[in-house]
């Protein structure tokens, strides 16, 4: 639920998270998921949580995210959890990019809520990185599934696109 003082989304981390940012290779914030903190549109943070070292985070879909009346729009729930998933590649050491994506949506989601959402790596086949993730309210209400098979390349690759 947005701040009423400053209108801004609450997205601290839960007990025992730590907040991570993203690698040097990929480049300052904003980017086209996490926007800026002023945005309408999309509000991300992420963390790491120790226990069982999966990436983690939340979300918060504004009215810039709109796809059915009061929902969010698909597109930016697959965003978000492409980018988890690629995400929970880099902090597992592993320079990836997307080759292949599926999300499966569960529930729509209303916006204006702050969710979660968690990724990770289930194993690694040479430079194949197979994916998964969720994202779920504060009541566990799944709204969306991920899976994603990633590809590992050369982080030089990133710095030459960095420009």
């Amino acid at each position: 639920m947005p701040d009423k003082q400053s209108n801004q989304p609450e997205l601290q981390p839960e007990p025992g998270w730590t907040e991570i940012h993203r690698p040097a290779p990929l480049g300052p914030p904003p980017t086209f998921v996490t926007g800026d903190d002023d945005s309408d549109r999309l509000r991300v943070r992420y963390y790491r949580q120790p226990l069982n070292g999966r990436l983690v985070g939340k979300a918060w879909f504004g009215p810039g995210a709109q796809g059915p009346p009061g929902h969010a729009h698909g597109g930016s729930i697959s965003a978000v959890l492409d980018e988890a998933m690629g995400f929970a590649g880099w902090i597992s050491n592993l320079t990836v990019v997307a080759a292949e994506i599926t999300i499966r949506f569960v529930e729509m989601l209303p916006l204006g809520q702050v969710v979660q959402f968690e990724a990770w790596v289930e194993r690694v086949d040479g430079r194949k990185v197979i994916t998964g993730s969720r994202l779920f309210g504060m009541d566990g209400t799944t709204y969306g599934e991920g899976s994603g098979v990633f590809v590992v390349i050369k982080a030089e690759k990133f710095l030459k696109g960095a420009k």
